[in-house]
């Protein structure tokens, strides 16, 4: 199904060719686009080989979920008065929430973006009357913090989810009012009761001119009225749905606190910049093969090594429908430019053959991102990407086809994957599998990045809040000391496996070509690169993240 309708960035393109929804990709939106340019220079590395080149077929990622609520649900503007949400646009200033000391406090927060979905409906009850109907995977604000909608305590569903036995944090859409008998000069008044929830439903009738009493920020998230769950009930259907991200990162819906998600930085450039566009609203490069094809030709081009992976998955879901990685494999190798991939995705496989071709002609190095070897926690922190077993068994059908393979053991998670147990059964599975080498690093959180994690650990860890807080408080990176401490820890493991610790490129961020050792200069002649020395210790810059 085409939409008329593109986001603002898009909306702007000139080499936007359409917008696509498919039943198969249920939520996820394809823009199709032509692409100007296909190869990207990435300056900083310094030395003999001041950049790198990448390519990305995609912008945004198809790996993961949505969260949304009905149009008809009500959503507190700043002003206090109620809008639907389906009247609530992208600049809008709503209400959203802060912490200030010991409380949660009301506070204005702007409509960064919003998108549209089709998802299976359930609807929440509450003790004073309130229903929302929102899908399974949104968030709610609890005494006992974020909840999804629905979930499980056990297996792959695993999740907080709300019961009988939470209350949700708001006023809600209850209450009273009591009109007064008239004035001897027939006036007559009404009298609000039952606190924010019935004032601001008041308000919202008689529209006051005077709107002091109408405001809402500052106050504490405080309230009289019983939200307690009384029900969460499947509906059996899917129904139009939509949700909106806010600087706060939640909103108002019909009286108690929403959560949205924070998304990854990387769609900025096209206004496709918070919420879950960057796994919802997929940039796709339909014509990169033929762009880079030409490109490639040119007299000028020195076949410096390509990294493919560094940004975005090339082998994300939406490959699966657009199959834009053979031929740019194919252009590669017919042009003699060494290449490296760097995925979580199993659809690697499809292209081994391919791939093994290629190899006869060019350097080619390959990489598998394998950084949660739990599987609770993995289906937890990476949502809909394919499972640690099917990444080991990627890693061993590479292996098979005579190619070399590195694990991407990216990012350790301070206190949640850095045991010795941990890593030693991650090390002992990559071994089994196959793995060429492994690389390392600490997590790091980049602004945008940081908040969504946080919110993520929050409600699943919240007892390891206050640590990392106190780890990336003002920083993007692990703390020094921190990042020795795992250097130590891990090294011995790594050699105990009969591991190799691998090379990340110091410019792309990805596996580092073995074409850098035998490079061409400016006039296409074969030169001696010295490889870089073995990666210290504290790792400087660490490109690669989870999210």
């Amino acid at each position: 199904m085409e939409q008329a309708d593109a986001l603002p960035g898009l909306a702007r393109l000139n080499n936007l060719v359409r917008s696509v929804s498919t039943p198969e990709f249920a939520g996820v939106t394809f823009h199709e686009v032509l692409a100007k340019s296909a190869l990207n220079k990435v300056p900083g590395g310094g030395g003999a080989l001041p950049f790198g080149w990448t390519i990305n077929p995609y912008r945004g990622c198809s790996h993961a979920c949505a969260y949304c609520l009905t149009p008809d649900t009500l959503i507190l503007m700043a002003d206090g008065r109620h809008k639907p949400l389906a009247s609530v646009r992208v600049g809008d200033l709503v209400m959203g929430t802060r912490q200030a000391g010991g409380y949660r406090r009301y506070t204005s927060s702007r409509v960064l973006a919003r998108w549209n979905t089709h998802k299976r409906a359930h609807r929440v009850t509450l003790a004073d009357g309130t229903e929302i109907v929102a899908s399974g995977d949104h968030r709610f604000l609890t005494e006992r913090g974020w909840k999804h909608v629905t979930g499980s305590m056990v297996g792959r569903h695993r999740r907080p989810s709300l019961t009988t036995n939470d209350s949700l944090m708001g006023f809600g859409m209850g209450g009273t009012y009591v009109r007064e008998a008239p004035r001897d000069n027939g006036v007559v008044c009404t009298r609000v009761t039952d606190g924010p929830a019935m004032r601001s439903r008041f308000f919202d009738v008689v529209v006051p001119a005077i709107s002091t009493k109408v405001r809402f920020a500052g106050l504490a998230i405080t309230s009289d009225a019983d939200l307690r769950v009384t029900s969460v009930e499947d509906l059996g259907v899917d129904l139009d749905m939509i949700d909106i991200t806010t600087e706060t990162g939640d909103f108002i819906a019909n009286g108690v606190v929403s959560h949205n998600c924070f998304a990854r930085p990387t769609h900025r450039y096209l206004e496709l910049n918070m919420g879950t566009d960057f796994d919802r609203e997929i940039v796709v490069k339909v014509n990169v093969a033929e762009v880079l094809r030409k490109e490639l030709a040119k007299p000028s081009w020195a076949r410096h090594p390509v990294a493919l992976g560094t940004n975005t998955d090339p082998y994300q879901r939406a490959e699966g429908r657009y199959a834009l990685m053979p031929q740019i494999i194919t252009a590669l190798a017919d042009s003699g430019t060494p290449f490296s991939i760097l995925t979580k995705g199993t659809l690697l496989r499809r292209d081994l053959d391919l791939i093994a071709h290629a190899a006869t002609r060019v350097p080619v190095d390959l990489a598998m991102s394998i950084a949660v070897y739990d599987d609770e926690l993995q289906r937890s922190v990476e949502p809909g990407t394919p499972s640690t077993k099917a990444r080991l068994e990627t890693v061993r059908a590479v292996r098979e086809h005579g190619l070399e393979c590195s694990v991407f053991m990216m990012p350790i998670l301070p206190y949640l994957t850095d045991s010795r147990e941990h890593l030693d059964a991650a090390l002992a599975a990559a071994k089994d599998a196959g793995a060429s080498s492994v690389l390392y690093t600490a997590l790091h959180l980049k602004p945008g990045v940081k908040q969504w994690f946080m919110l993520w650990l929050e409600r699943e860890h919240p007892e390891l809040v206050p640590k990392y807080e106190a780890m990336y408080a003002s920083k993007t990176y692990a703390p020094k000391e921190y990042r020795t401490w795992l250097a130590a820890r891990i090294t011995p493991l790594i050699a105990a496996h009969g591991l190799l610790r691998g090379e990340e490129d110091p410019v792309t961020g990805g596996v580092r070509s073995a074409a850098l050792n035998a490079m061409r200069d400016g006039e296409g002649e074969r030169v001696r690169m010295l490889a870089e020395p073995p990666p210290a210790p504290v790792v400087p810059e660490e490109r690669l993240t989870l999210f």
